[in-house]
C-alpha cells in the first residue's frame, strides 16, 4: 500500500454527507447551500460529497457542477475532504468527469456502478480499472443495486481492490454479511451507503457512511458512528433505531432526495423544497408523517 493510498483511506473515514443541491426558481440557491454546509460543518461531519445522486446530478450541467464544487470548496476552506460524484454509464464520460474533479481540487471521486446498460462483471472491472488508471484521484467504488440493477460481485470487488488508486467502497446494498466479506477480503475503506444499517456495518468492519440522514442530524449521527467504530455497534444501532428509525425509513417514502429536501425546508435550512424535473416535491400525503417524525426526533 502506498502512503498516498493509506492517507486517502484514512481521510474517507467517518460521516460524509451526500449534499442535496438547493434550488429556488429553477436555479441553485446559493444562500441555502451556504447555510446547509455550515450546518454540516458545525455538526462535525468528517466530509462532504458533491454532485452525487442526492444532488440530482443528472439534472446538473457540467458548468453547474463546477460552480457547485467551487462554491462548497470555498465555504469548507479545507476543513473537511470533498468527494465529487463522477460516475455514469459511459466510461469515457466518467473518465472526463473524474479528471475534471481532480482539476477542481476534489480529494476523491465517487464512481457508481454503470446503470441501465447492464454490463457483465468483466465489463464492470474494466470500467473501474480504466477510470482509476486515467487519473491519480483516489476512487471510491459505489455499489447500489437498488438504483443500478447491476451490482458488483464480491469477486469483482476483490479484484478491483488490487487496482492502484481504488481505495474505498460505498456499499449500499444493506447486506451486512456482504459488507463483512468485503472488509475481510480487501483493504478497501468500507463505507456504508445505507443509513439504516451503517452502525451495524461498523461492527463488522465498516469505517464510514456516505449519508442522507446526516443532513438532518449531523452531530448525532457522527457521534453514533464514532461509538459504533469504537466497539459499541450494537448499542449505537439500538439508540439510532429507537429515536430515528421512523424518520430514516420515511426519507425513502419517495425517491431520494425528495423527502430530505422537504425535511430540510421544514427545519428552516433550505428556503425551498424545490427539485428539478423529473423529480417533484414530496407528495402531500407523506408530509404529515414526515412532520411527526421530525417532531419526535426533536428537529421541529
Amino acid at each position: 500500500m502506498t502512503q498516498s493510498a493509506s492517507t486517502s483511506r484514512h481521510q474517507l473515514q467517518g460521516v460524509f454527507t451526500a449534499l442535496v443541491t438547493p434550488f429556488i426558481g429553477g436555479d441553485i440557491d446559493w444562500d441555502s447551500l451556504r447555510k446547509l454546509v455550515r450546518f454540516q460543518l458545525d455538526g462535525g461531519v468528517q466530509g462532504l460529497v458533491v454532485g452525487g445522486t442526492t444532488a440530482e446530478s443528472p439534472t446538473l450541467s457540467i458548468e453547474e457542477k463546477q460552480k457547485l464544487f467551487a462554491f462548497i470548496k470555498s465555504e469548507v476552506s479545507s476543513a473537511v475532504p470533498l468527494v465529487m460524484g463522477t460516475g455514469s454509464n459511459s466510461t469515457s464520460d466518467t473518465i472526463s468527469a473524474t479528471r475534471a474533479a481532480r482539476e477542481w481540487g476534489a480529494n476523491a471521486a465517487l464512481v457508481v456502478v454503470p446503470y441501465y446498460n447492464k454490463p457483465p462483471q468483466r465489463g464492470l472491472v474494466a470500467h473501474f480499472r480504466a477510470v482509476a488508471q486515467a487519473s491519480d484521484l483516489p476512487i471510491i467504488l459505489y455499489n447500489v443495486p437498488s438504483r443500478t440493477i447491476t451490482a458488483l460481485s464480491l469477486e469483482s470487488i476483490v479484484e478491483l481492490s488490487r487496482v492502484p488508486g481504488i481505495v474505498a467502497i460505498k456499499e449500499a446494498s444493506g447486506d451486512l454479511k456482504f459488507g463483512q466479506q468485503i472488509a475481510q477480503q480487501t483493504q478497501l475503506l468500507l463505507s456504508s451507503g445505507d443509513d439504516g444499517t451503517a452502525l451495524s456495518l461498523a461492527g463488522v468492519g465498516g469505517r464510514g457512511v456516505i449519508s442522507v440522514i446526516s443532513h438532518l442530524i449531523p452531530r448525532e449521527f457522527t457521534q453514533l458512528l464514532e461509538n459504533a467504530v469504537s466497539g459499541d455497534a450494537v448499542g449505537a444501532q439500538r439508540r439510532f433505531d429507537e429515536k430515528y428509525a421512523g424518520l430514516n425509513s420515511h426519507l425513502y417514502c419517495e425517491a431520494n432526495p425528495i423527502p430530505v429536501k422537504y425535511a430540510l425546508w421544514k427545519m428552516g435550512i433550505l428556503r425551498s423544497a424545490e427539485l428539478r424535473l423529473p423529480l417533484m416535491e414530496l407528495d402531500p400525503s407523506h408530509r404529515g408523517v414526515m412532520d411527526q417524525h421530525l417532531r419526535s426526533g426533536g428537529l421541529l
